[in-house]
């Protein structure tokens, strides 16, 4: 059986959609960010919880902040992508769950009164949308540079505060000249799927 999604939407959003190192300098508008987040959040997450947070870089003055805290591989690509967006976890999501879930509002305080159990599950649903996130940019015709090779503490208090978890910083723009590395190999299916 094959999949419904067209071959063509499929190579654009996984099979010939790469990990770009460099970019043009061809800006990303605010208008591709909001139909980037239109799309993706719709992407399922615990109680509706949506715990991610983006944070845009785009003055030279915040680019450069940032760039003081990235590690040193990650500092030019960083420096030369047309938007950087800095994804964390709100750590009090269960703030918005009446709102956000309200099968069972109450969820908010029988499940999340306790920090540690939010911070946990936070992380969890909020890297479940960063990978839609990336997903979104590609559908957007755009490229992605997800890094995690940054200090997280210094990006946290530069830029957010003690309730948000820095998970990611992402790279955002149309493809450079060799903006990625040869396609690395995957795992068989017979390596992933175990039938029990």
């Amino acid at each position: 059986m094959s999949l419904v999604l067209d071959p063509a939407a499929q190579d654009l959003l996984f099979r010939e959609a790469r990990t770009a190192n460099t970019f043009t300098d061809e800006p990303v508008t605010e208008e591709q960010v909001r139909a980037i987040y239109d799309l993706v959040k719709y992407g399922p997450t615990a109680f509706n919880q949506t715990p991610l947070r983006v944070t845009l870089v785009r003055s030279p003055e915040a680019r450069e902040r940032l760039v003081r805290h990235m590690a040193e591989g990650n500092r030019a690509k960083t420096a030369g992508a047309p938007l950087v967006a800095i994804l964390s976890a709100d750590n009090e999501f269960h703030e918005e769950l009446p709102t956000l879930f309200p099968a069972f509002p109450a969820a908010k305080d029988a499940f999340f009164s306790e920090r540690p159990v939010r911070e946990g599950s936070a992380a969890l649903n909020a890297a479940l949308q960063a990978a839609y996130f990336i997903v979104g940019v590609r559908a957007a015709g755009l490229a992605a540079g997800p890094m995690t090779g940054f200090d997280p503490e210094g990006v946290r208090k530069e830029f957010l505060d003690d309730d948000h978890t820095p998970l990611m910083v992402v790279n955002i723009g149309k493809p450079g000249p060799d903006a990625s590395y040869p396609r690395s190999p995957r795992l068989a299916y017979e390596d992933v799927i175990t039938t029990v």
